[in-house]
């Protein structure tokens, strides 16, 4: 017998509410400030933080339109009701938009899940480097990639060297990123790596610990290297930086997730990918021309007396923002050793690989399609299904319960003039009638 409650008690659905872009403050500090934060680069910012990238001025522009009526919209029709929403568009644009950035990692994490990553323990390593090499990775971006190259040969040689195989590899996926807690320029990289290594043949040899010190000194040799032969480091500097008690480099490998921990996964996976500005550390009244900026540390402790972070001139802060953002088309993410793009070609030709059996099936296969590849990348990528991981619920359930369905884009500027004028106009005639009237009808009564 199945049991139906009456409508008053049942759950209604929790509607997905469209975030207000310009209510943001780093959107507010954006539009009024950007321009003259670009007039004063050269003078104030040029020399810390390099010259003025030309393609910031398109990333921001974008940014400024994300979720707004007047860049473009697409409409929403639902069902039951035939009640109609318009949904604003998303910029698209890398580290300096969070809402895309969320999506961005949202859809990231699944594909790492979904499609790359072995059922296997996996570590997230984070190789440091001192204060004093961060500019020459600053100013020469096109190092970031050598400088997740040379972690991902670091794990591979530890790892080897435990194992006593040299044509042993791990998995790894590394992502540089470019800053700290407080948006200061710290270049750094993360590398979500295996906890062991797999043969020639496919076989999974796993390790159960690595010496992170040993990792730090080799990691220091090879970037030292790297810089003297880019011409950018003299012998003199590399005999300086050696002569310290404390290096700079630091190498942590702590945070682990276990074998089919696919929450673990996805939250570290998010965590590479996740948006340089936190909107909820921005602590700025509006005027004013200083801001306070929490810590990373302050922001995990709610309840801490004493805050944790830095007050910035406005300013200043823009220009770390700014700093931030990465260069169009340029590869965000690289995939080394077994996770890498001709490792994953080579599965591909000799056909599906073998994972372990999962503990919800007990080892028993079932007859259910899977879907394939294409399709699983066509899933992650829309919309909806993105905003149901990031923000948990449903943008296509309508007030009155029934399914909205987009049933237009509309991008022409003229169309869209058109169309929220005659929104405007709408609202305005759907007011409560003049006060004259409601008077006269209650003295009538």
């Amino acid at each position: 017998m199945e049991l139906v409650l009456p409508s008053q008690y049942r759950a209604t659905p929790l509607l997905y509410r469209p975030r207000q872009a310009r209510a943001t403050l780093l959107y507010q500090l954006l539009e009024t400030y950007y321009d003259d934060v670009k007039a004063l680069w050269e003078e104030r910012f040029e020399k810390r933080y390099g010259f003025w990238r030309g393609f910031v001025d398109l990333v921001v522009a974008r940014y400024l339109d994300c979720g707004t009526q007047e860049a473009g919209f697409a409409r929403l029709r639902c069902d039951d009701c035939h009640a109609e929403r318009l949904l604003t568009l998303s910029c698209k644009q890398r580290g300096i938009c969070p809402s895309c950035d969320a999506k961005r990692a949202a859809a990231f994490a699944a594909f790492l899940k979904d499609e790359l990553l072995e059922d296997v323990g996996h570590s997230l390593w984070t190789f440091t480097i001192p204060k004093m090499l961060r500019p020459y990775f600053m100013h020469h971006r096109e190092l970031l990639g050598d400088l997740a190259r040379l972690a991902y040969a670091t794990i591979k040689e530890l790892m080897t060297e435990a194992v006593g195989d040299e044509q042993a590899r791990p998995g790894v996926v590394a992502v540089p990123q470019t800053f700290g807690s407080i948006l200061n320029p710290h270049p750094h990289i993360h590398c979500l790596a295996s906890r062991g290594v797999w043969n020639d043949p496919g076989h999974w040899t796993p390790i159960a610990y690595l010496d992170t010190h040993a990792a730090e000194k080799l990691f220091a040799h090879k970037v030292l290297h790297l810089l003297q032969a880019k011409g950018l480091l003299s012998e003199e500097r590399i005999e300086l930086l050696a002569s310290f008690r404390n290096s700079g480099f630091s190498v942590d490998a702590s945070p682990t997730v276990w074998p089919s921990d696919t929450e673990g996964i996805e939250r570290l996976s998010r965590y590479l990918l996740r948006c340089p500005v936190s909107l909820s550390r921005i602590h700025w009244t509006p005027g004013a021309r200083t801001l306070f900026y929490e810590g990373k540390a302050s922001h995990d402790e709610p309840f801490g007396k004493h805050p944790v972070g830095e007050t910035l001139d406005i300013f200043e802060f823009i220009a770390r923002v700014l700093t931030q953002i990465p260069q169009p088309r340029k590869h965000g993410v690289h995939y080394f050793g077994f996770y890498s793009s001709q490792t994953r070609a080579l599965q591909k030709d000799e056909g599906p690989k073998l994972r372990p059996s999962s503990s919800g099936n007990n080892g028993q296969e079932t007859d259910d399609p899977k879907p394939s590849s294409q399709q699983r990348a066509a899933l992650r990528k829309r919309w909806a299904n993105l905003i149901r991981r990031v923000y948990k619920t449903d943008p296509l359930i309508c007030q009155c319960g029934g399914r909205l369905r987009i049933i237009s884009f509309i991008t022409e500027p003229k169309v869209i003039a058109r169309i929220l004028e005659h929104l405007d106009k709408r609202n305005i005639h759907s007011r409560a009638p003049p006060t004259k009237k409601l008077h006269a009808h209650s003295d009538s009564s």
